[in-house]
């Protein structure tokens, strides 16, 4: 599984936990409360009035990410309740200057943080706070993101209650620049003036906790077990033909996106269960949040309503006799501890949404116990009980082939021993079965000119390259169709955890796991040219989560020479992807071809990536080709 950054998020602490730490104070800007006199005879002439002394917020929050006044006590600062938020460990509340100022750098609104204590405020009041300003990093500041500026160890007092709130800033196409990010070679734009004009991320910082709006927000990100959906301020931005928004490069990260949360008690109004393509109609509304699981966001205190408008489940055809149907699916930390729930949906999507392909690469096959960490690494029981499954929905009798990794030794859930593994129909595909494979031993090209065979198949490809460390090695199989033999490598490349985000505060953002990767392009590249070595007609198919997008230098190095072709190339460019991260319709899976074989029909089956109901984060692929 991966994604724009880790493939997976990480397990996650609570939604609201905090480990506030505190950056390196800037110079504090000479305030507007500072005296300016001149002394005339020992006398001090033009004497400011009181009135000039106030702090407002804008001051506080400044012209750029940080503020001037990080670390500094201030008193009395203005401002309505625009929103509370009264669960979790970051409990506090929003405050918005109902006078703005004219410069649209400077956010009007701040967060007040009470941590585990319910603030005693309410919406509409009029209050005045006081306290010692923060920056305070989601995640911690080695996370890389922005910093969310707070008032913290507050106190304040209430002036009047009912107040109106201040309008909602509305977010869509005209006021959300179509460029992401100021770009600064790789460095920090913290101390660069905010051009919201001109930038989405300088827009969305101007915003800072200010309340914000959406009209009929379309939804381009399913809702998560976290409460959490993502919506587009661009309706008509770089959408998929299922109504997502397409992560085509990455210079175009679709700025429009932002996660909307709630703070309306779910007694009251329950979070809408949406799927992309659905559309909140009328408004939904609440402060510009930030957080490490995604960025920036509305807290909303106004939900839209939830209209239904995304497409159904997609049904792949049938391949035909002279056909032979190979799909990938990554299964996602299936294990004989997984709930029959998924068994069963899973085997009823290889039977009815991919007509039980004839070959199947699987990712993420856990081990017989799950991520029990004991040193198991047998998944027997495992694909028993998937091929089970799909003999019980009326699917074929799948065997399968797969090698035991060594204990611990290939990334993933801890304990839970993650492999690529493959089913088979005997009925209409053989494996030519060929001793010797194991964990560390290479599989080679042998053969004569013009018939190549494997010295061990199943078996790894260059298991002990350093390519490898911590992540699942490529599996290779030798079948044969209609008389003709076909090599197969199932794959599952490293994750991108540890990558910066895309709203991060370095731009453009690190992407440091993508080295490993390219590695194991270059890897898996080197056996395929072995095998055309000894046939330049030979078909191969290499597919499976390769954890990068058809742009990326590691696609690149894969198709290096024209040796494969990345077959999602071929597809119309609104159907280019099958993982949804963080709004971003994105192509993580591939299956790719030898030059050979040309007569192949491709398609990406979308059934999980877009559902808030899923069985797995990955839609599945299938490749129907003619030997």
């Amino acid at each position: 599984m991966s994604a724009q950054i880790p493939s997976h998020d990480p397990i996650r602490t609570s939604r609201t936990s905090r480990t506030p730490r505190r950056r390196a104070l800037r110079r504090p800007a000479t305030l507007t409360a500072l005296v300016a006199a001149a002394l005339t005879g020992g006398l001090l002439a033009v004497p400011q009035t009181a009135s000039a002394a106030v702090t407002r917020i804008h001051d506080i929050q400044g012209t750029t990410r940080l503020s001037p006044f990080a670390g500094r006590h201030v008193a009395d600062v203005p401002g309505t309740v625009t929103a509370v938020r009264a669960f979790g460990s970051a409990r506090g509340f929003w405050v918005q200057d109902p006078r703005p100022d004219r410069d649209p750098a400077t956010s009007e609104a701040i967060f007040v943080f009470t941590g585990k204590q319910t603030p005693k405020a309410a919406v509409g009041d009029s209050v005045r706070v006081s306290g010692t300003v923060s920056e305070y990093y989601p995640g911690g500041e080695q996370a890389g993101l922005q910093s969310v500026t707070e008032i913290t160890d507050a106190t304040w007092t209430v002036e009047s209650s009912g107040n109106p709130l201040p309008a909602a800033y509305k977010l869509n196409a005209s006021t959300v620049p179509d460029r992401y990010a100021p770009a600064a070679g790789g460095k920090s734009i913290e101390n660069l003036r905010l051009r919201p004009n001109a930038y989405a991320l300088d827009r969305y910082e101007s915003l800072e906790g200010m309340r914000v709006s959406l009209a009929d927000a379309s939804v381009v990100g399913p809702t998560s077990t976290h409460n959490e959906l993502w919506a587009t301020a661009e309706p008509r931005h770089g959408r998929t033909v299922r109504g997502g928004a397409l992560y085509g490069s990455y210079q175009d990260p679709n700025p429009g996106r932002i996660k909307i949360t709630s703070l309306i008690p779910f007694a009251q109004r329950p979070f809408p269960v949406a799927d992309t393509g659905d559309r909140l109609a009328g408004t939904t509304a609440g402060p510009l949040d930030y957080d490490n699981f995604g960025g920036y966001g509305i807290a909303a205190t106004e939900l839209g309503t939830l209209d239904d408008r995304g497409p159904a489940r997609e049904t792949t055809r049938a391949q035909r006799a002279d056909e032979l149907a190979v799909a990938t699916y990554n299964v996602e930390n299936l294990s004989p501890k997984t709930p029959p729930a998924k068994f069963a949906r899973l085997a009823e999507a290889l039977v009815k949404n991919l007509a039980s392909p004839d070959v199947v690469a699987l990712e993420e096959v856990q081990d017989d116990n799950g991520p029990t960490n004991d040193g198991t690494v047998s998944a027997e029981a495992t694909l028993k009980q998937l091929t089970d499954a799909v003999k019980a929905a009326g699917g074929p009798s799948y065997a399968w082939r797969q090698i035991d990794p060594v204990n611990n030794q290939d990334g993933g859930q801890p304990g839970g021993n993650i492999r690529t593994a493959f089913l088979f129909n005997p009925a209409r595909v053989s494996f030519t079965d060929v001793a010797g494979g194991d964990a560390t031993t290479p599989v080679k090209v042998t053969g004569s000119p013009g018939r190549p065979s494997l010295s061990a198949s199943p078996g790894r490809i260059d298991p002990g390259n350093a390519a490898w460390t911590n992540s699942r090695k490529p599996l290779v199989g030798q079948f044969s169709f209609r008389g003709r033999p076909v090599f197969v490598v199932a794959n599952h490349f490293n994750s991108k955890g540890g990558d910066q985000g895309l709203d991060s505060r370095f731009q453009p953002p690190a992407r440091t796991s993508e080295t490993q990767r390219i590695q194991q392009a270059k890897a898996v590249h080197a056996f395929v040219k072995d095998v055309l070595a000894v046939d330049p007609k030979a078909d191969v198919v290499v597919a499976g989560d390769l954890n990068d997008f058809q742009f990326s230098p590691a696609l690149k190095a894969l198709t290096a020479g024209g040796v494969l072709t990345d077959l999602v190339d071929r597809l119309p460019r609104g159907e280019r992807y099958g993982y949804v991260y963080q709004g971003n319709s994105q192509v993580l899976d591939h299956m790719l071809t030898s030059r050979h074989l040309r007569r192949v029909d491709y398609d990406i089956v979308h059934i999980n990536a877009e559902y808030a109901d899923q069985s797995s984060d990955h839609d599945p692929q299938v490749l129907r080709l003619k030997p």
